[in-house]
């Protein structure tokens, strides 16, 4: 099983709109993620966001390149919001096989992805930014191990 977690791309400070939405910047920087997942042949069954504006419109750009236009499998869940306990999809995963999609925030991914790579969230094993993919593979055994990360700025 292949899970990629997603960083939201850069949104609006709040300041300028409550609500968060991505930036001009943010959906140019998405849509060259979208781009390489494209060219790399990613395929998910799903994709799953925190309900925050800024992660759902990250979510259905990618989907614009990964998926067909069915936002049936654009899904809002909950464990995904910032300071969201990681154990909580630590659990879920358990019991997945198909490929997944997650869009959330920090500090979550970061506590997540450490949490499965070395059963420690407070580790700080991975570096994310916005926009940016980090893809995990489950083994055999149930562990996990780093398949490959990318962001925005590698296509600059």
């Amino acid at each position: 099983m292949l899970i990629y977690l997603i960083q939201h791309a850069e949104a609006e400070e709040e300041k300028d709109d409550p609500a968060k939405p991505l930036s001009k910047n943010g959906v140019r920087d998405i849509r060259k993620t979208g781009a390489y997942l494209y060219r790399n042949n990613v395929r998910v069954d799903q994709i799953l966001h925190s309900g925050k504006l800024r992660a759902r419109q990250t979510a259905e750009i990618v989907a614009e390149f990964i998926t067909p236009v069915n936002y049936r499998n654009i899904l809002e869940t909950d464990g995904l919001s910032p300071l969201d306990d990681p154990g909580i999809w630590d659990d879920r995963l358990k019991y997945l096989t198909n490929d997944l999609m997650l869009v959330g925030h920090m500090p979550h991914l970061g506590r997540l992805a450490s949490l499965l790579l070395c059963g420690d969230a407070a580790r700080d094993i991975i570096f994310f930014t916005m926009g940016c993919v980090v893809c995990l593979e489950r083994r055999e055994r149930g562990n996990w191990t780093l398949r490959w990360a990318m962001t925005p700025a590698m296509f600059e």
